[in-house]
């Protein structure tokens, strides 16, 4: 099932600058979705077995 959305003309714009030749509008989301999930999974666990997390929970509590 096909479905369509609009976007603003900044958008497609900035869309057309991430699309690879090869790639249609339609695809270009599901490999920016696919990149995404890849890039959290890659960091998962990163922190592990150290003060990081407490550290930028610090951080961030200061912040606020």
């Amino acid at each position: 099932m096909s479905k369509s959305i609009r976007v603003a003309d900044d958008t497609h714009a900035a869309l057309a600058a991430l699309k690879s030749e090869d790639e249609t509008f339609d695809e270009l989301p599901s490999r920016l979705i696919r990149e995404r999930r890849e890039s959290i999974q890659a960091g998962a666990g990163l922190w592990a077995d150290s003060d990081a997390a407490a550290k930028a929970w610090g951080a961030r509590s200061e912040m606020k």
